[in-house]
């Protein structure tokens, strides 16, 4: 039976071999074999188990529902389902967000007066609740007061741009990641310093060691963090939190 290799099932499927061995790892696609130095091996069934997954990735699901669906524990139509209700959530979020979007937009350019506090309507769904509670949890609440002081002195240009500025450093991170750069490589170090600036900046503080490990943590622990980080590169996340472990190290002590 014809099998293909990591460089050929990359080639056909457009995947990178990262995605491969990460899958692999969590026990998502195994390949047929494993040859001598390491080769893996992918025959037909692996190939066409790929496909599902790349297909069920594209419809909007996380790794961990596509195992239920692969695995027969949870039926496709069911976790569609279950997806269709969190689009239509996500859908009525963001149109609250485009609201608050507009009527800034329109203060900003001279229209009807609008208070401050209102720049914030649509922010606080259900998931930045969430992650209020848990970094509440670990930072407690005089440091999670002190970021959302901090976050609320900005401009609403300043606020806008913060997402785009992460994406920057994701981005950065995975190309050096995709090159076998170590998390202590000096290059991966320098985007680091500027992510800990950047998060100084949005908590009105500079976080101790501690603190920027357990943020880092946090990334790895949270499946919605994790997951983000993943969709940009997958292990982005782990290798994100072993560079901020390296930099906190080196930089912050205790």
């Amino acid at each position: 039976m014809r099998t293909w290799s990591t460089a050929e099932v990359v080639k056909l499927a457009g995947v990178t071999a990262r995605t491969l061995r990460h899958y692999d790892a969590i026990g998502l696609l195994a390949p047929a074999s494993v040859g001598h130095g390491g080769i893996r091996r992918y025959g037909q069934t692996e190939l066409l188990r790929l496909q599902q997954i790349l297909l069920l990735r594209r419809l909007g699901l996380g790794l961990e529902t596509i195992d239920q669906i692969l695995t027969g524990g949870l039926e496709t139509v069911d976790a569609l389902k279950r997806h269709a209700e969190q689009l239509t959530d996500e859908r009525e979020r963001i149109d609250a967000l485009a609201a608050t979007v507009d009527d800034t937009i329109r203060q900003l350019e001279g229209g009807r007066p609008m208070a401050p506090e209102t720049w914030f309507e649509g922010l606080d769904d259900a998931r930045r609740r969430e992650w209020e509670a848990e970094a509440r949890r670990r930072w407690g609440d005089a440091a999670v007061d002190a970021a959302d002081a901090a976050i609320r002195q900005m401009s609403p240009a300043e606020r806008a741009a913060i997402p785009a500025k992460f994406e920057q450093f994701h981005r950065r991170l995975a190309a050096l990641d995709s090159e076998g750069a170590a998390a202590a490589d000096e290059r991966v170090q320098a985007v680091i310093a500027e992510h800990y600036r950047f998060i100084a900046e949005l908590w009105g503080t500079e976080p101790t060691g501690e603190a920027y490990r357990g943020l880092g943590a946090l990334y790895c622990d949270d499946p919605a963090f994790r997951e983000t980080y993943d969709e940009v590169a997958v292990g982005l996340a782990a290798y994100l939190r072993e560079a901020m472990d390296h930099y906190a190290e080196a930089n912050l002590g205790e």
